[in-house]
């Protein structure tokens, strides 16, 4: 414990010396060569200080075939701008890039004129997304910024992900069923096949997330209000820690179930987090998940399904439980600021791509508001 709080002042005072560099040296410096910055100027120049950009966009360079592409490092700034002024398309980021000269420099293009077009920009999104290069920013962020910490809450929710997609919805095959009654005498019944919550804890993060099913479909769910909204597309489930830091995230279509997404989250999140409480709602109340969450050390704190002998969390447990608000307000900002509700692409590895630009946004905005 002593080891761990020492390297997180460590890392918390190497975070507060980037800071100071970026409030006291390089804004003003911008402000001189470009011209005054607002708000959210600075708020884009706070976030691509601390998100490690370069060191992945290396892999897109000229190897002196062909023609030399457009700068993959400024478009991969730009989409990270287009969450933070929260321009709703593509096209519309381009003509805000093209508008603002201090935005068009601190993408990297020194004047509207070599902004590249959108088909340009469509190409280069389809190649983040072919990569998961959000995914792999946002894990190397989270790595080098929240893995010495302690984490006390970890908060998992899921949201739905409204996507355009005109494709058939593929259906479930029929289920086989056997003559009807009891087995002949002397035959045994057949054996059930296991479920999936009963495989996940033997299996690796990969094989889990390979199983889980990835294409748009359609699905409801009951609000807080008691009415039920249905939509087409996919669901985003987070574990989020406190201070509001997305830490883990995985998309699968809009019919799966929370339950089916929690052992695979904590895989993720317990390699990227050391923490002491997993939070979640009556939708992971399954004994499966409560008998994983204790092998990794960690207590479940689960609202209990209002079923059978139902039993109330207790008042101490009530008041860590509170603290899962967090995921709900990342959902929030994710909607409402960050793309939740302007997903314009099509397949789950574009829509993916598309809110990892937001889930990088908030995650680099609540490592900043530790300082605060």
């Amino acid at each position: 414990m002593a080891r761990g709080s020492l390297r997180f002042r460590a890392m918390k005072q190497v975070l507060h010396g980037l800071w100071k560099h970026v409030q006291r040296e390089l804004i003003p410096m911008l402000r001189e060569e470009v011209g005054e910055l607002g708000e959210r100027d600075r708020k884009f120049v706070e976030i691509l200080a601390l998100l490690p950009l370069e060191a992945f966009a290396e892999r897109y360079a000229w190897r002196n075939l062909g023609c030399p592409p457009e700068s993959r490092l400024w478009m991969l700034q730009a989409f990270v701008a287009k969450e933070v002024y929260g321009f709703p398309t593509r096209k519309a980021l381009i003509d805000g890039i093209r508008a603002s000269p201090a935005l068009c420099r601190l993408c990297g293009w020194e004047s509207a004129a070599e902004v590249p077009s959108e088909s340009t920009f469509s190409r280069a999104f389809a190649r983040f997304a072919e990569d998961r290069l959000p995914e792999l920013i946002h894990a190397e962020l989270i790595r080098r910024h929240c893995k010495d910490k302690l984490v006390g809450h970890v908060s998992r929710d899921s949201t739905a992900i409204k996507a355009p997609d005109n494709s058939p919805i593929a259906r479930k095959p029929a289920r086989v069923r056997g003559k009807p009654g009891r087995p002949p005498k002397g035959h045994a019944p057949a054996p059930a096949e296991p479920k999936r919550l009963e495989l996940q804890p033997g299996r690796s993060l990969e094989a889990n997330l390979a199983d889980l099913p990835s294409a748009s479909d359609c699905s409801g769910k009951r609000g807080s209000k008691g009415s039920t909204e249905y939509w087409r597309g996919y669901k985003l489930h987070v574990d989020v820690i406190d201070g509001e830091i997305p830490v883990s995230a995985i998309l699968t279509s809009a019919s799966t179930h929370d339950s089916q997404v929690a052992i695979p989250l904590m895989q993720m999140t317990g390699r990227r987090v050391v923490s002491c409480y997993q939070l979640m709602d009556a939708a992971y109340d399954a004994e499966a998940i409560h008998e994983f969450a204790a092998r990794q050390g960690q207590v479940p704190i689960i609202e209990p399904a209002r079923k059978g002998k139902w039993v109330p969390l207790d008042p101490a447990q009530r008041r860590r439980f509170a603290e899962r608000s967090a995921s709900e307000r990342f959902n929030a900002r994710l909607k409402e600021n960050h793309g939740g509700r302007t997903v314009r692409v099509r397949g789950a590895a574009k829509v993916m791509c598309h809110l990892m630009f937001g889930v990088l946004v908030i995650a680099a905005s609540g490592i900043w508001g530790r300082l605060a």
